[in-house]
């Protein structure tokens, strides 16, 4: 395909049966911001099938790692669950996306609220400190809180035991799980509710108040427009309140959607 590159499927880490985390080597380096997205895809039948993702991984990362979640009538990621090892598609080198970091803000604090899948852009920005920090570099981290919404346990996974290890070495950074069926999860011990339901407590806890915290919101539309007005009732102006909103795939028969974060399909 013009003006696209190729990259190998290093290994696919599941956290669920339609959630995984896909490791590629790339044909050439990808030069990003923590926070933005890389555009992949297949040819198929002479079309070609493009999908946005959020990267994961840090730019200090060797290989690219992307959180996908499995729309069984999407058009891509049913071709991605069939990959192995080994096996290529294509992804275009120009990476977008402005959910990055707010640094050249007065503001210091920034809260990140995320659905799911929604929490790969900070992750991103979390493994870049954490990197840095490790290497001695001369870096300054501000104070980061990610709140971070899933129906259950096993959508936070190994990557929610990741950030709770950066949150127990760092502190600058706060990290809040939170589930909203925890009648399947009898033995949880965090957050209850949906992401939006324990933001004000955190911001107020934190003291993530509008006059220093510029907000970040990621994956479900439904969410961000709450968390929007949530926020703009603790007085932050719009222009404070940063946004990314993903797909979301209706129902055959209609309802609700079919995917409570990525709809990337």
């Amino acid at each position: 395909m013009k003006n696209f590159l190729q990259m190998e499927l290093i290994e696919r880490r599941d956290l669920t049966e339609d959630l995984a985390v896909f490791r590629f080597r790339p044909e050439q380096p990808v030069e990003f911001i923590p926070g933005q997205y890389m555009t992949i895809g297949i040819e198929k039948e002479g079309k070609k099938i493009l999908r946005p993702y959020s990267i994961l991984s840090s730019p200090l990362d060797p290989e690219v790692e992307l959180l996908i979640e499995l729309v069984p009538q999407g058009q891509l990621t049913p071709f991605l669950w069939t990959l192995k090892p080994g096996d290529r598609l294509w992804y275009r080198p120009r990476i977008l996306g402005k959910l990055v970091l707010q640094e050249d803000s007065n503001r210091n604090h920034h809260l990140m609220v995320a659905t799911v899948t929604g929490v790969a852009p900070y992750l991103s920005i979390i493994r870049t400190f954490h990197y840095q920090l490790q290497r001695r570099e001369s870096v300054t981290p501000p104070r980061i809180c990610i709140l971070h919404g899933a129906s259950y346990t096993r959508e936070l996974g190994f990557l929610a035991e990741e950030m709770q290890r950066y949150d127990q070495q760092y502190d600058w950074f706060t990290y809040v799980p939170t589930i909203s069926r925890p009648s399947e999860n009898p033995d949880w011990q965090g957050e209850i509710g949906r992401v939006e339901d324990v933001l004000r407590k955190w911001a107020d806890t934190l003291g993530f108040t509008a006059d220093k915290t510029i907000a970040y919101a990621c994956g479900h539309p439904g969410m961000i427009q709450n968390v929007k007005e949530i926020l703009q009732r603790a007085r932050f102006e719009r222009q404070q309140i940063k946004e990314e909103r993903y797909f979301t795939i209706p129902r055959a028969k209609g309802g609700t959607d079919a995917s409570s974060a990525a709809g990337r399909a």
